[in-house]
């Protein structure tokens, strides 16, 4: 493997672990943030979905941006502004300053997320073996930092700019460093070895038919209701219904990023769902990632009302059992991952392109 891939993973990857210190940090302090700008119950869930209506938005844009524009451009400018509305949102005064970060935040990770992932399709399939669990692997690490983070500052009752700007002001240039050895699918092409060239060209022209993509849409679609429920209730769950303190709060987005390192639960669907969608349009993978990620705030916008309402009719213990009944839904689409070779017309899929799952995890 060319040291050109081996750069562009590990910059990736580090992509990955700063974008999951951001999103910790944001979710695990929602009742700090509500405290802060005195966001009632009743507002709550319309922030809450402001943001991942606003990346859905950003992902379809991300799917006609990158026809002029490479993924890793956007997502070299993409994630500082990320980490600066995160410090937005930390130091702000009120309601308005809140909503301008927040739109900020959900914009750019709607880019984030969409170029990240087509970096990390394009890679595995220059790579030809499983690598995408690897990424969201360095994901979950860095929750567990970012959540680690958040505990210390409600331990100590910082303030939230004071929590934010030691993290940002690290983080920052690091991206900007690290952003410079981002491979594009055709800067990996010439390493990458015949098979994986002619995979692409194979599928040259290809356009994703909706009716393929759907079931991967709705694995995605479920695990991120999951996801929701944990990033957007459990601290407040803890707080508001078990009384516990605002550090402990912290603790089960924390626990659930450290299940998700190990490759336990939901962490492996998502991963092996954009790896499966790269696979079945091998010609047009940007548009198909930007087209699932979609259904990644699909997800976040069901997940949270939906638990927050049955919440508020039946009981918040068990409105956080549904989003595990729903997964179980993953089952009848499972044989959506297997390789479909009469999709690719002129081209077949090749067994070294092994999907997310499949023997180790890349780590």
């Amino acid at each position: 493997m060319t040291d050109v891939l081996r750069r562009g993973r590990a910059s990736l990857a580090f992509g990955f672990l700063v974008q999951g210190v951001a999103f910790a940090l944001l979710v695990t302090r929602i009742p700090a943030i509500q405290d802060r700008y005195g966001v009632s119950d009743a507002l709550l869930p319309a922030f809450l979905a402001a943001v991942p209506i606003l990346a859905g938005v950003a992902s379809v844009s991300t799917e006609r941006l990158v026809k002029r524009v490479p993924p890793s451009r956007l997502l070299r400018w993409s994630q500082p502004v990320v980490l600066l509305a995160l410090l937005g949102v930390g130091a702000g005064e009120g309601m308005v300053e809140l909503g301008v970060a927040l739109a900020a935040f959900g914009l750019a990770v709607g880019v984030l997320d969409a170029s990240m992932n087509m970096l990390g399709v394009s890679l595995q399939r220059s790579y030809g073996r499983s690598i995408m669990l690897s990424f969201h692997a360095a994901y979950s690490l860095g929750g567990i930092v970012g959540a680690s983070l958040a505990w210390v500052g409600a331990h100590w009752e910082l303030a939230l700019w004071v929590s934010y700007l030691p993290v940002v002001a690290v983080l920052l240039p690091a991206v900007l460093v690290g952003s410079r050895w981002y491979v594009d699918d055709g800067d990996a092409a010439p390493a990458a070895g015949d098979e994986a060239a002619e995979e692409r060209a194979a599928g040259e022209g290809q356009v994703v038919v909706f009716k393929w993509l759907l079931p991967l849409c709705l694995v995605m679609t479920v695990a991120y209701i999951g996801d929701s429920t944990v990033s957007n209730w459990s601290a407040k769950y803890l707080q508001d219904v078990l009384g516990s303190s605002e550090q402990m709060a912290t603790v089960p987005y924390n626990v659930y990023m450290v299940t998700t390192l190990l490759g336990v639960g939901l962490c492996v669907l998502v991963p092996q769902t954009f790896a499966a969608a790269g696979r079945l349009f091998p010609g047009a993978s940007d548009a198909a990632v930007a087209r699932l990620n979609v259904f990644n705030y699909v997800g976040f916008l069901i997940g949270s009302p939906l638990v927050g309402a049955l919440g508020d009719l039946w009981s918040y213990r068990g409105a956080m059992l549904v989003p595990m009944v729903l997964v179980l839904v993953t089952l009848v689409y499972a044989r959506s991952f297997a390789a479909q070779p009469d999709r690719y017309g002129g081209g077949h899929e090749r067994p070294r392109t092994a999907d997310v799952g499949r023997g180790s995890n890349g780590l």
